[in-house]
C-alpha cells in the first residue's frame, strides 16, 4: 500500500514568516492611526458673540374679516314692490333710491289728510270770527257772558283740530315718501332678497338687501384671555414695553396681504363660551380683496422685550426636564453648558431673556463634536471651518485600523 508523500517542512516555515510580517504591518498601521487621533487637538467650533437688543414678541392668531359698517335695507311701510332701482353688487350712495313700493294707498291717505286739514282750517276760521264778534257784545253785556265763553272755547278747539289734522297730513306725507326706499349709507350693496311683485311689511324678519362699507375693513382677531392676562402682567412688571401693533395678514390660500393694518382696540369683556378676547384691526381695502366672512391669520407684535438675545434655533437644546440649554465658550476655551430662558421665537432664532449676558460666546456651529467642560477651538461664525488633518481617513487606513 502506497502512502502520500508529506510536503516539505520549508513551506510551512515560509507561511509562518509571511503571517508574522503582515501582523507586524497591521500593528504599525493601527499605532500610527492612534497617534494621529491623539494629535487632533480640541474640536473647532463656530461661535456668535451675544449682544443685547430690543426684540418684538410676534404673535400669530386667527381672525375673521368684518365690514367697517353694515346697514340692512328694510321697508318702513307695507306694500308691493314695483321696481328695484339698483344693480346688485354695485356701489350705492347714501340717499340713492333702491326700491319703489306701490304708493297708491299712501298717496290717497295724504290727499285725505290734506282735505281734513282744509276743513278744520275753515271751521277754525268761522269759530274765531264768531268769538271776535262776541267779544265787544259781552263787554257791553249785550249778550250773556256764557255765550262769549262758549264761542271762545269753540275757536280754541277748532285751532287744536287744525293742528291735529296738520300732524295727520305730515304722517301721510312721510308714509308716501317711504314708498321710495333709499340707501341708508354709502357702500357696496349685495344681492336683493326680494323681487318685484313681492309683498313687504314693516317689522319683517328678512331685510331687502344689505349694504357694507368695505374700504377700510375690520379684522376681528381672537386671543386667549390667559395670554392677554400674562401680557398685562409682564407690562406691569417691567422689562416688556408695549408697542403700536402693525398687523400683517395671511389669507386662506396661504398668500400674504400686501397692505399692513393697525390694532384699533381690544374688547373689554371675554367671550364666556370660548374664553377669548376680540382684538379689532383696521386695514385698507382699495381693491376689495378682503371680503366679510373670510378667515385669515394675523401676525403682529403686542410687546417688545428689552435686553434680550437672539440665539439660532440649532444652537439651543433641551435637557430631559425640558429646560433650554446652550453651549458657551468659557474660561480656558472650554465648552460650558448654560441654562437659559427661551419662550418665544423670531424667524430662525430663539429669544433668550435670561441666562446670557452681553459678550458671551455662544457655540452655534460644530455642536456635534462638543462635550461639556472639554476644550474647544473657537472661531467666529463667519470664519470658514476647514477640516483638520486626520479628520478624514483613506479607506485603506480605515481598514488597517
Amino acid at each position: 500500500m502506497r502512502t502520500t508523500p508529506r510536503p516539505p517542512r520549508r513551506d510551512s516555515a515560509l507561511i509562518q514568516t509571511v503571517a508574522a510580517v503582515l501582523l507586524t504591518l497591521a500593528v504599525c498601521a493601527c499605532s500610527k492611526g492612534e497617534g494621529n487621533s491623539r494629535d487632533k487637538g480640541p474640536p473647532e467650533v463656530g461661535f456668535r458673540v451675544m449682544q443685547a437688543t430690543s426684540v418684538p414678541i410676534v404673535t400669530e392668531l386667527p381672525g375673521r374679516i368684518t365690514a367697517l359698517r353694515t346697514a340692512e335695507v328694510r321697508p318702513q311701510i307695507s306694500g308691493v314692490i314695483l321696481k328695484r332701482l339698483y344693480a346688485e353688487g354695485a356701489l350705492v350712495r347714501q340717499g340713492q333710491p333702491l326700491y319703489q313700493i306701490d304708493p297708491s294707498i299712501y298717496r290717497a291717505a295724504a290727499a285725505q289728510a290734506s282735505a281734513n286739514l282744509a276743513s278744520a282750517q275753515a271751521q277754525a276760521e268761522a269759530a274765531r270770527a264768531k268769538a271776535d264778534r262776541f267779544r265787544p257784545l259781552a263787554r257791553e253785556q249785550a249778550i250773556a257772558q256764557q255765550d262769549y265763553t262758549d264761542a271762545l272755547a269753540a275757536s280754541r278747539a277748532a285751532n287744536a283740530a287744525v293742528a291735529q289734522n296738520r300732524a295727520a297730513l305730515n304722517t301721510a306725507q312721510i308714509n308716501l315718501r317711504f314708498a321710495t326706499i333709499p340707501a341708508p349709507l354709502t357702500g357696496r350693496i349685495g344681492r336683493s332678497l326680494f323681487t318685484e311683485g313681492a309683498l313687504v311689511t314693516t317689522g319683517q324678519a328678512d331685510p331687502l338687501a344689505v349694504i357694507s362699507v368695505l374700504d377700510p375693513i375690520y379684522v376681528d382677531i381672537q386671543q386667549s384671555s390667559s395670554e392677554l392676562l400674562q401680557l398685562r402682567r409682564q407690562l406691569a412688571a417691567g422689562g416688556v414695553a408695549p408697542v403700536t401693533a402693525e398687523v400683517r395678514l395671511k389669507l386662506d390660500d396661504g398668500s400674504d396681504y400686501e397692505l399692513p393694518g393697525t390694532v384699533e382696540f381690544s374688547e373689554v369683556t371675554a367671550d364666556p363660551g370660548t374664553g377669548t378676547v376680540t382684538l379689532r384691526a383696521r386695514f385698507a381695502n382699495p381693491q376689495g380683496l378682503l371680503m366679510p366672512g373670510m378667515f385669515a391669520r394675523a401676525r403682529f407684535a403686542q410687546s417688545r422685550v428689552t435686553g434680550a438675545f437672539l440665539v439660532p434655533q440649532a444652537a439651543l437644546t433641551r435637557d430631559p426636564k425640558g429646560n433650554a440649554e446652550v453651549y458657551v465658550v468659557g474660561p480656558d476655551n472650554k465648552a460650558v453648558i448654560r441654562t437659559v430662558t427661551a419662550v418665544h421665537t423670531q424667524g430662525n432664532d430663539w429669544i433668550v431673556t435670561q441666562g446670557l449676558k452681553a459678550g458671551d460666546r455662544v457655540i452655534i456651529q460644530g455642536l456635534g463634536k462638543v462635550r461639556a467642560n472639554q476644550p474647544v477651538k473657537p472661531v467666529p461664525e463667519t470664519a470658514s471651518q476647514a477640516p483638520r488633518t486626520g479628520d478624514q481617513k483613506s479607506p485603506a487606513a480605515g481598514k488597517a485600523g
